[in-house]
């Protein structure tokens, strides 16, 4: 072996010292951007020079060491665990948000809930009971049904804004899977062909991640790895991203909420067949925005909905059977005391009495100071199928949903975080892991420098100071 060969192998020693210092520095430069994956300078030795035949001399050392590549830190399995946590975390979340929300129409309990406003307009009754045909009870009865009709209509209004709220932002995560998915597609292409050509395209790796990530989050999508360094984005097991070639989503359904077919999404590339989603926020808003079914476990903001057309039509129906059964002070039949479409109730309902003379107070012979019927009236909030009934099941039936998906909700969360913890402790940059590595390459560079100098002074003795001595 040459005695110039020391000089190459401190001369390695300087360049893998340099080289993981330049690693180490870019972790700590990258501390705080989100999505960096923690960067290592990998190296193996570098064996001694073979030397076969009868003047072979005995094995030599190495010749320093190799540069293997810059390991990228993570984990698969992590990282797929962290996409499965976060998108059903992201789909309780959405769930939960939205009947928080439809929990907050209600108004319950609270002086501006329906329940109060029903008693208001039950009690407004028996005043009229105890003063037949007096206009004053009368007039403050009349305003009590109008608070309790525009409560029912506003309700009813703010369901719509939401269920429009909840539809415009189906569209929106759509765009944003489709033009991740399209970056995604796009990186494929660059990560497989700098793998191809000997590269190590880690940035380009965690910008990619990330982005999976995301869809992740949205669609519940699955990644699986490829050979060559790409990665396919899958839904139920269906393709949105193969290599390069994306297959976009779409919606389908009416953009209104009496439009009739409820949203959905579907593979744009095949018209008519529908996407299954699984998790992510996507599946949680197709759920709040499913139509009303027969059982009553439809998308919440349409059974609501249903609710309030059910209370609004049983509302009217039972006092306007009440008044068609009693007398008026005129001793003529009650006419009806509120109108409504039948194919509308929440939003049509509205009071058609104007006054005392309107308002059936007697029971059937009874005189001009009968209040029988009213009084009647009065006590039909305490009907076991009556209005009241129908609204306190609808709150109830509504808080529960939205105590139990908040309490999944956090329950999901706290899988996610641990997940993403777990993540971070393999692939997240530690300050003080990072210091520690500089110092022990910076030792190390100035060990290799040692040995160089060391070298530079046998190779000037041997050439300049050999056969010197005796002159």
């Amino acid at each position: 072996m040459s005695t110039f060969s020391g000089l190459n192998t401190a001369m390695s020693g300087l360049n893998a010292a340099r080289l993981a210092m330049e690693t180490a520095g870019n972790n700590l430069a990258n501390v705080g951007t989100t999505g960096y994956t923690r960067q290592r300078a990998d190296f193996v030795s570098a064996g001694s020079v073979a030397s076969t035949g009868l003047l072979a001399s005995r094995p030599g050392v190495g010749q320093g060491v190799v540069l293997t590549g810059i390991a990228r830190l993570a984990d698969a399995h992590l990282d797929a665990r962290v996409r499965g946590t976060v998108a059903l975390a992201a789909q309780s979340d959405t769930r939960a948000e939205g009947l928080a929300n439809l929990e907050g129409i209600l108004r319950e309990p609270g002086e501006n809930g329906l329940s109060a406003l029903f008693n208001d307009f039950w009690a407004g009754w028996e005043d009229v009971a105890n003063q037949p045909g007096e206009s004053s009870p009368a007039a403050v009865l009349l305003e009590r049904a109008k608070a309790v009709v525009n409560r029912i209509g506003l309700s009813r209004a703010e369901l719509t804004d939401q269920w429009s709220a909840q539809r415009q932002s189906l569209d929106s995560m759509v765009n944003d899977v489709n033009s991740a998915a399209s970056t995604v597609a796009g990186l494929n292409a660059q990560i497989r062909s700098s793998i191809a050509s000997g590269g190590a395209p880690n940035a380009l790796l965690d910008q990619r991640s990330a982005l999976t990530q995301v869809i992740a989050e949205l669609s519940g999508a699955s990644v699986r790895e490829l050979p060559d360094g790409s990665v396919d984005v899958l839904i139920d097991g269906n393709a949105l991203v193969t290599g390069s070639t994306v297959r976009p989503l779409e919606v389908t359904g009416s953009p209104t909420f009496d439009g009739g077919a409820a949203p959905a999404l579907q593979w744009a590339h095949r018209p008519g067949q529908p996407v299954a989603l699984q998790a992510g926020r996507l599946a949680g808003v197709v759920s709040l925005l499913a139509p009303a079914d027969t059982t009553g476990s439809g998308g919440s903001l349409a059974e609501a909905a249903k609710s309030l057309d059910d209370i609004a039509s049983k509302l009217a129906t039972t006092v306007n059977t009440a008044q068609a059964n009693g007398m008026t002070v005129d001793g003529i039949p009650g006419p009806p005391f509120f109108d409504f479409d039948p194919n509308d109730p929440a939003r049509s309902l509205k009071v058609v009495a104007t006054g005392a003379k309107d308002l059936a107070t007697a029971g059937a012979g009874g005189g001009k100071l009968d209040g029988s019927n009213a009084s009647h009236i009065s006590t039909l909030g305490d009907s076991a199928d009556g209005p009241d009934a129908l609204w306190s099941s609808m709150v109830i039936k509504i808080g529960t949903a939205t105590k139990a998906e908040a309490q999944h909700a956090v329950s999901a969360a706290v899988a996610a975080a641990g997940a993403v913890s777990a993540q971070q402790s393999v692939s997240a940059v530690s300050i003080d892991e990072e210091n520690v590595a500089l110092i022990a390459n910076q030792h190390a560079f100035q060990g290799a420098a040692r040995v160089m100098t060391a070298v530079d002074e046998m190779l000037d003795t041997l050439i300049n100071r050999t056969g010197l001595v005796g002159r």
